[in-house]
């Protein structure tokens, strides 16, 4: 797993101080992200069989409380959140950037790939954004946890296609960015403003129909080579290093392959399930990386959805005739912007059972086939039931990050920002209690 946070200040405010909390914090599992107001933890592989996605939990949350602690000698505090409310145009300009060199290069290689133009956000939601930006800064506005999950190459087909097919259930339900730049927009407004914000695309370039680099894909595929054959032919490189070792000659030596060049190019090409090579303690492996969701409310939640994203995959990979034949690929990116923009209140089109509520589709369908899937795992049934039990909980309270916020800043109601910054300091405090938001009052 990896969690991407906020800093904040005690307004409220973003807090532009990752280098001197990182330093503070000292851990390797600890980076810098885009913006200097964000971080990243990238916590080690696990095991999902027996008690493990409980052990986790807590070691998530005694991960996230050693770092509270240490950025509040910055005056910073963490918060879980798609997108921070509270955050300006004016805080996203290049000189928002973090430090590391291979940000600002990236910047300077998608605004030159564009011939100059500006970055163009278009969103309509609730309400209207319509602005540019100079820089690819209003992409560090979302903060995101990346579930990995490790498959043998035979099934990686299967499990990144049980992925897409999911991706707009989890987006409904998980939703928690409804506000960007003080105006409520979809209730995960992440995935536009991702997709905007990273566009290489020149204007003549998207007329011509040039795919987008984030990008949900076109079709259901038998093998990760689908991907990496996508990536090579529809994308150039955007940063220009090239690796001295050939994987031929290495392979011939009897060594394991990096595959540096194939890798680097790969992590710029922004899939919602994107697949991932990589070499653990000299074996090469492969993993579905799920990239939709946003990060928050609590770490109760984040756990949550990645026990209902995990057993939900494998129940469907599983199966003997693969349930996406009954749905077409088109059908599945539909569902990802239908959940994305309504949340809770998304209706959905699933095999068998047409266009449903998503809350219906979940408590009816998938919660029982997430359970089986994780009972696969060899996932302890307390553990299980527990978790579930909080997306179950969700569906039938109608509840998720993006309602909460919504529903708080139109109940503390007068100027928008102020009301935006008052609700950031409740999130907070109950973002401690680790009390799944569902439960979370609203006054």
């Amino acid at each position: 797993m990896e969690i991407e946070l906020n800093l904040v200040d005690d307004a409220g405010r973003p807090a532009m101080r990752n280098a001197a909390v990182l330093d503070s914090i000292s851990d390797e599992q600890w980076s810098t992200e885009l913006a200097q107001f964000n971080i990243e933890v990238n916590l080690p592989p696990f095991p999902l069989a027996a008690k493990s996605l409980g052990a986790l939990e807590q070691t998530v949350r005694d991960a996230l409380n050693d770092a509270d602690a240490r950025a509040r000698r910055h005056d910073a505090r963490l918060m879980l959140v798609g997108i921070l409310p509270t955050v300006r145009q004016a805080d996203l300009t290049e000189s928002a950037l973090s430090a590391n060199p291979r940000y600002r290069l990236l910047n300077e290689q998608i605004l030159a790939a564009r011939g100059g133009e500006d970055m163009h956000l278009d969103i309509e939601g609730i309400e209207r954004l319509r602005t540019h930006a100079d820089s690819i800064s209003p992409e560090a506005a979302c903060t995101s946890v990346q579930y990995h999950l490790q498959v043998r190459p035979e099934d990686f087909g299967a499990y990144w296609n049980a992925s897409q097919m999911i991706a707009g259930v989890q987006a409904a339900l998980a939703a928690n960015s409804p506000f960007l730049f003080g105006r409520e927009l979809w209730r995960e407004t992440r995935i536009p403003l991702f997709e905007q914000a990273t566009d290489t695309r020149a204007k003549e370039l998207r007329e011509q129909g040039v795919r987008p680099r984030v990008w949900f894909g076109e079709r259901w595929i038998t093998s990760v080579l689908d991907l990496f054959e996508e990536n090579s032919r529809y994308f150039s490189p955007l940063l220009p290093v090239c690796d001295e070792d050939d994987p031929l000659d290495q392979l011939a030596r009897g060594e394991v392959p990096s595959l540096a060049e194939l890798t680097l190019h790969n992590g710029t090409v922004y899939r919602w399930n994107r697949p991932v090579y990589d070499i653990a303690q000299g074996r090469p492996h492969l993993r579905v990386e799920n990239r939709v969701l946003p990060a928050g409310p609590t770490v109760a939640d984040t756990m949550a959805n990645g026990a209902f994203y995990y057993g939900l995959i494998r129940a469907l990979a599983d199966e003997e005739e693969p349930p996406w034949s009954g749905m077409s690929f088109a059908s599945a990116a539909d569902n990802l912007r239908r959940g994305a923009r309504d949340g809770m209140d998304a209706m959905l089109v699933w095999p068998g059972a047409g266009e449903i509520p998503v809350t219906e589709l979940v408590l009816r369908r998938l919660l029982p086939q997430a359970a089986i899937g994780l009972d696969r795992w060899g996932v302890d049934g307390v553990v299980r039931d527990r978790l579930l039990g909080i997306i179950e909980q969700r569906c039938i309270a109608g509840r998720n990050g993006a309602t909460w916020q919504a529903r708080t800043v139109h109940a503390i109601g007068g100027d928008r920002p102020e009301a935006l910054r008052l609700m950031v300091q409740r999130y907070i405090e109950h973002m401690h209690t680790n009390a799944p938001v569902h439960t979370w009052p609203i006054d």
